[in-house]
């Protein structure tokens, strides 16, 4: 009778194995389901990380900055075709800036060498725009859409240094 009650217990203890290996492997699947319906990354890859260019060949000044303004100048320089199509309303258009691009870029020289502008260095304005230019690029926002965000977030604090 004992022999009998270990098989029993022993098939009782076989099945309970296999039923919670089998739950927690039902269990997983549903919480990777989860995590995977949660994403906001696209599985096409068109919402992407927006290129940043190297602090390397950036001003000292640049280099020293905080994160959130060193990342702005990077964004700037790698994505002038972005910036060149935002606006600024800092009040920066009296000083012949004639985009948020502006603010981080003076020129291009003939050799390819970027002449840095440091207004955006003191500039809060100036660098949240950039800011939430690339935070809108990422989620697959294109550049007239984002000018309308900026449009309507920024314009109170000043003039559009654009038309």
């Amino acid at each position: 009778m004992s022999g009998d009650i270990f098989v029993l217990g022993k098939i009782w203890m076989t099945r309970n194995n296999r039923l919670l290996s089998l739950s927690f492997t039902m269990l997983l699947a549903m919480f990777s389901g989860l995590l995977a319906a949660c994403s906001t990354e696209q599985v096409d890859g068109s919402h992407q990380n927006p290129a940043l260019a190297s602090l390397n060949d950036m001003p000292a000044e640049v280099r020293r900055a905080p994160s959130a303004v060193r990342q702005a100048y990077q964004f700037a320089v790698a994505n002038p075709e972005v910036l060149k199509g935002i606006p600024c309303y800092c009040g920066c258009g009296a000083m012949g800036h004639t985009s948020n691009y502006s603010c981080y870029v003076s020129g291009t020289q003939a050799n390819g060498k970027v002449n840095y502008d440091t207004h955006a260095l003191g500039c809060s304005i100036c660098v949240d725009i950039t800011l939430d230019a690339m935070r809108l690029l990422k989620q697959g926002k294109n550049v007239p859409e984002i000018k309308a965000y900026v449009d309507q977030t920024y314009a109170q604090y000043g003039p559009s240094n654009m038309p």
